[in-house]
């Protein structure tokens, strides 16, 4: 993306629509992610509580799903990119995947670690409510700015770090329990506590995974999708040893797809999905910038559960903690902006 030198006092409209052209795809695939991102959360929590005849569908086997769709979905991408070219897109994966073997083996680390994350992420919808699982999970914002400072050298300025103080703050208040539900009554401490471990490690792991991917995005030339496929490839090794292991006389009897129903393939896509969403954002944008549009994700489904589900009783703490959110949000933008602008190439 082409940066104004600051030596001249006038830009050419060429030059304003390249660089005006990028930050519209910046907060466009911010908005989808927001909407991908309350799909999952509110479909996954009702595909692991939906009381059904047959068995439940293994957790471990959507993970290794939703790879197999992500790999088929990022090479159809690249045969798009190759003008619809076999051979081409047969020499460039070679190329890219057989040829480069030291590159490709750096994406083994993300992978194994965002297999185990989304592993981890249906057991904690399993045995935690809506709203502890949310705003626990909002900690890998956090975890996220300091891998990002650690790792990418990335310096924050003093109102994106108030900006990450003042969004904490909000979405606690926005998710803040009010009064015991019979849903909260059911559960066990034991179930609680396996949920809330499960969420401080995908918290962990996203975090450092996030940033590892996004410094190898952004150091190559090649195709994001590309980079996808190898991930997925990793991805799909890792998640099926750990099916089964820990399924596999289940999968053996009564098969991988087991309990399969239409919303438990919806949940499949929408990760699936999920994943290039989070991709093209990392490229555009950054992680710190992608946690912001998943915390205005949890406010936008406790408006889905209030006037279409009509579960949800907003509070002077939830009106609170939207504004504090919304203002974060700005703050953040008003120093990445700043900042920016006085960078000269």
């Amino acid at each position: 993306v082409p940066i104004s030198s600051g030596n001249s006092d006038k830009e050419s409209p060429t030059m304003v629509l390249a660089a005006s052209h990028p930050s519209r795809l910046k907060y466009l695939s911010l908005g989808v992610l927001v909407l991908q991102t309350t799909s999952l959360v509110l479909t996954m929590r009702y595909s692991r509580t939906l009381k059904e005849d047959g068995p439940r569908y293994l957790a471990s086997s959507a993970v290794v799903s939703a790879e197999i769709l992500k790999i088929f979905t990022c090479t159809l991408l690249v045969f798009v990119e190759n003008n619809y070219n076999l051979r081409a897109m047969n020499l460039l994966l070679k190329d890219e995947i057989v040829n480069k073997p030291v590159e490709t083996m750096k994406l083994a680390v993300p992978a194994g670690i965002y297999t185990l994350q989304n592993n981890l992420l249906y057991v904690a919808l399993s045995n935690l409510d809506a709203a502890t699982y949310q705003v626990t999970y909002q900690l890998k914002i956090l975890t996220t700015a300091l891998f990002s400072v650690s790792m990418l050298g990335k310096k924050l300025g003093l109102y994106q770090w108030l900006s990450l103080l003042l969004l904490m703050a909000g979405v606690t208040l926005v998710q803040w329990p009010t009064e015991s539900t019979e849903e909260q009554k059911v559960l066990t401490v034991g179930s609680q506590f396996v949920g809330v471990v499960a969420v401080l490690i995908a918290c962990i792991s996203s975090g450092f995974a996030g940033v590892y991917f996004e410094k190898i995005l952004k150091e190559t030339k090649q195709s994001v999708w590309v980079r996808n496929i190898q991930l997925g490839l990793f991805s799909f090794v890792f998640g099926f040893l750990g099916m089964m292991v820990y399924d596999g006389q289940i999968v053996r009897e009564s098969g991988m797809f087991q309990g399969y129903s239409a919303i438990t393939w919806i949940v499949v896509v929408l990760q699936a999905v999920g994943g290039l969403i989070i991709a093209v954002v990392i490229k555009y944008a950054d992680n710190i910038l992608k946690g912001f549009a998943t915390s205005v994700s949890i406010i936008v489904s406790t408006l889905f559960s209030y006037f279409l589900l009509n579960d949800f009783n907003p509070t002077g703490l939830f009106f609170l903690g939207a504004v504090l959110v919304i203002a974060a949000t700005f703050l953040y933008s008003y120093e990445g902006k700043a900042a920016s602008s006085a960078v000269k190439v």
